[in-house]
């Protein structure tokens, strides 16, 4: 495994790059080096085409035009597509659980067909969703409470193709009640900060998809430190 080079794909960062979630592949490339697994992050920029050959696809969050946007080229250039029928881990963060759905509709009340890659539909909700966000996970998939910052207007809907990430204790989530989806090995979550730094019991879990091999903990005080500090401050 050591000798192979796992790629991280950060997808359109210049579009869907709002909120630093490119953050979330640096996590990544970081927490498998730190393990001896070689690792690089492969950024894909608008108008470049999408190789479909990496392991790890890292999208973030992003405004109405540039979800749009980032739509048209994805289906443009659709490697990430064949990736996912290949197995590959794919991590959507807010404007990502909008655009991997069947279909997202905007503020305005215009609805775009989604890329079909979750069982979801998003619609703007009433009011917009701000600030932490403590959820608990669902079905055992990961240890620990999820944490994040959300700022988004959208509302999830899954269907029964895809599950939930977590429970939502604390803020908004999808609708109140459950926050993000999995399907597959696609992971969504509307949650920034970035969530992977925020959440490392998360980035191991998309590492062991990748890999095959459940990663050795990582002994990281300045983290659980922040993890700590960000529950208390939300609860």
């Amino acid at each position: 495994m050591s000798e192979s080079t796992i790629q991280i794909a950060l997808v359109l960062p210049d579009l869907l790059g709002t909120y630093g979630d490119f953050g979330n592949a640096v996590v990544l490339e970081k927490r498998m080096t730190w393990r001896g697994i070689k690792a690089e992050i492969v950024p894909i920029n608008y108008g470049q085409p999408v190789p479909d050959s990496c392991d790890i696809y890292v999208v973030g969050g992003g405004e109405d035009t540039a979800q749009t946007l980032a739509v048209k080229h994805l289906r443009e250039h659709p490697g990430l597509q064949r990736a996912v029928t290949k197995n590959a881990v794919v991590l959507g963060v807010c404007a990502g659980i909008q655009i991997f759905g069947e279909s997202f509709t905007r503020a305005d009340n215009v609805t775009h067909p989604g890329m079909g890659l979750i069982d979801s539909t998003s619609h703007a909700g009433g009011s917009r969703a701000i600030g932490e966000v403590i959820a608990e996970p669902a079905g055992g998939l990961f240890e620990g409470v999820l944490t994040g910052f959300e700022n988004h207007q959208g509302r999830t809907v899954l269907g029964p193709a895809a599950r939930p990430l977590a429970h939502v204790k604390v803020g908004t989530g999808n609708d109140g009640s459950v926050e993000g989806a999995v399907q597959g090995r696609i992971l969504c979550t509307y949650l920034h900060g970035p969530v992977l730094p925020r959440n490392p019991q998360i980035a191991d879990l998309l590492i062991e998809w990748a890999t095959g091999v459940k990663p050795a903990p990582l002994d990281l005080p300045a983290v659980s430190a922040m993890r700590a500090e960000r529950v208390k401050a939300a609860s």
